[in-house]
């Protein structure tokens, strides 16, 4: 089969023939992989040595297919079955499996496959897609299904103010389960405005462009200072930040992927008594939660898909999103000239 292959950290993909999987395994399930999104995660992979992805790995874990091939014991799925495939990894059996809780299971690990024609991956990862979600759609679910488990952390009140901070998906994302969750206003904050349209077709109210005075433009903009604060970028500094916007006693929700140390201020956190909390993957219920609002007829989320290559074009497309582009969620098309 055909794959965009990892070849170390600061070095290109490489599109290349290797062998394809079988269900060797007696809860194995291999899937023709349909779209597989090019996230921000796997461009981080292939810059930061502290994910430790060993060469010759086949990245992509936002993706969807079908049902090829099972293993001996697998019940819930069979061949030719539509699925959204849930990256996480992990054992099936123990308590936190069994909770859909996958995350937490000790054998858990980050999966990926989706760069390539075909995956293997284990019978408990794969949740059947409606009739009605298209296959591009399941590709949305993992990212979307991240944005809920945020939202779901933050705990967010009826008619609460909100400040997303980040316009790229996991940004837009919140923003879309924020609005469905109840809250009131939602303002969103990046570099530029290249994606505010986007931004408010998800469920932001308003958007702002950050400049030196945000903090006033984002309390004018929603009235007062935010309840609550998603920091969906990632970077240093941007917790801080967060911590500046927020209100006395309101929460500051991270779901951006920092690697690199950082630094904010202990006297203000304390001084404002506010609650800062961490999110960075999901349950087999965010997913499941994702394909019912989907299978609803909510189709606004399928506006993030910029962009549809090929595998012999993926190597370009991933080092295109490292810059600044206009492009916002990309998929592969594995089986596309």
């Amino acid at each position: 089969m055909k794959a965009a292959v990892f070849q170390g950290v600061n070095k290109l993909l490489t599109v290349e023939d290797i062998s394809s999987p079988d269900p060797a395994g007696p809860h194995d399930v291999v899937v023709k992989v349909g779209r597989c999104g090019i996230c921000g995660t796997d461009l981080h992979i292939s810059e930061d040595p502290i994910f430790g992805v060993p060469e010759g790995a086949v990245l992509g874990h936002e993706y969807s297919g079908e049902v090829m091939a099972v293993g001996a014991a697998v019940k819930t799925v069979k061949p030719g079955d539509r699925v959204a495939v849930n990256p996480l990894a992990s054992c099936g059996h123990c308590w936190a499996c069994r909770a859909g809780d996958f995350a937490i299971c000790p054998e858990m690990i980050i999966g990926g496959g989706g760069y390539g024609q075909y995956s293997l991956v284990r019978e408990h990862q794969c949740v059947r897609l409606p009739e009605n979600v298209s296959i591009e759609d399941g590709a949305l679910v993992e990212p979307l299904a991240v944005g809920l488990r945020a939202v779901n952390l933050a705990q967010i009140s009826k008619g609460a103010k909100v400040l997303v901070v980040g316009a790229g998906p996991i940004g837009l994302a919140v923003a879309f389960w924020a609005k469905r969750m109840g809250a009131g206003e939602i303002a969103m904050t990046a570099s530029t405005d290249r994606r505010k349209d986007l931004a408010l077709e998800m469920g932001a109210t308003t958007f702002v462009t950050a400049g030196d005075n945000c903090v006033e433009d984002v309390n004018k903009a929603l009235g007062a200072a935010p309840e609550i604060v998603f920091e969906c970028v990632g970077k240093s500094g941007l917790i801080q930040r967060c911590i500046e916007h927020v209100a006395p006693r309101g929460t500051v929700l991270v779901a951006g992927l920092c690697t690199h140390p950082d630094t904010f201020s202990p006297f203000q956190f304390v001084t404002k008594e506010c609650r800062l909390q961490s999110s960075i993957f999901y349950t087999l219920q965010d997913f499941h939660r994702t394909l019912n609002v989907l299978e609803s007829g909510d189709t606004c989320a399928h506006n993030m898909i910029t962009d549809t290559v090929s595998i012999d074009d993926t190597p370009e497309a991933f080092e295109a999103l490292k810059q600044r582009t206009t492009q916002c969620k990309v998929l592969i098309e594995p089986w596309s000239s």
